[in-house]
């Protein structure tokens, strides 16, 4: 499995996802300038929505391996889901195979979205982090962007069949942390889940500024 999206299928894809949230919400950034350009990095953010993954790479210039259920991965959804680098996780956990893509993928220099809590929220709210995103971030040694999503709950969150098309969303990307200043070391107990709760923290201290950029 390639975890490298096509440049075209990736681009065709950011470029409907730009229009769409730009043509149903206001659509805004903060932070997107400190995003590195370059080098591994893992964008770990608050998860609401459906909408999510495709909201936190819409408007940025680097590429994204995003996650989807295995299950989708039949037909023509499928093989686009491949096209853009999508990385298929069994349902009841991160197997094997996603996390050596996920490494192959942070080792070429590339980029994830993972979310720390592990599921949508229920409710809008923060949840409490799991483990698995501290284990990778120091595992990789990736640069981690703290990432907030404002507004994608009320738009189209795990109770709803269908989006509601108006409001407003906002994605908050913090300053980059590198992974060694998370780490607490090998001989802390909770090693790997102290680091995803140090990472929610960053998440929950994000706000939307006054002014945000379009």
């Amino acid at each position: 499995m390639s975890t490298i999206p096509k440049p075209n299928w990736y681009f065709a894809t950011q470029v409907f996802f730009t229009w769409y949230f730009d043509l149903f919400y206001e659509y805004t950034l903060s932070g997107a300038e400190g995003i590195p350009s370059d080098g591994p990095i893992i964008f770990a953010a608050n998860h609401l929505s459906f909408y999510d993954p495709p909201a936190i790479g819409a408007k940025i210039e680097r590429k994204i391996n995003y996650f989807a259920r295995d299950s989708l991965f039949k037909g023509r959804f499928g093989q686009a889901l491949e096209a853009i680098g999508t990385i298929p996780v069994a349902r009841e956990n991160a197997d094997v195979k996603s996390l050596k893509a996920i490494f192959k993928s942070l080792k070429a220099g590339g980029a994830v979205a993972i979310y720390p809590e592990g599921t949508r929220s229920f409710d809008g709210q923060l949840g409490q982090p799991q483990a698995g995103a501290g284990m990778i971030a120091c595992k990789s040694g990736a640069t981690v962007i703290p990432t907030r999503l404002f507004g994608t709950y009320e738009a189209y969150n795990r109770h709803q069949s269908l989006p509601k098309l108006s409001g407003s969303i906002h994605i908050a990307y913090g300053a980059p942390v590198s992974a060694q200043d998370l780490d607490p070391g090998k001989s802390h107990p909770e090693r790997y889940l102290e680091v995803s709760r140090q990472i929610m923290q960053r998440i929950a201290a994000l706000q939307m500024p006054q002014n945000p950029t379009v």
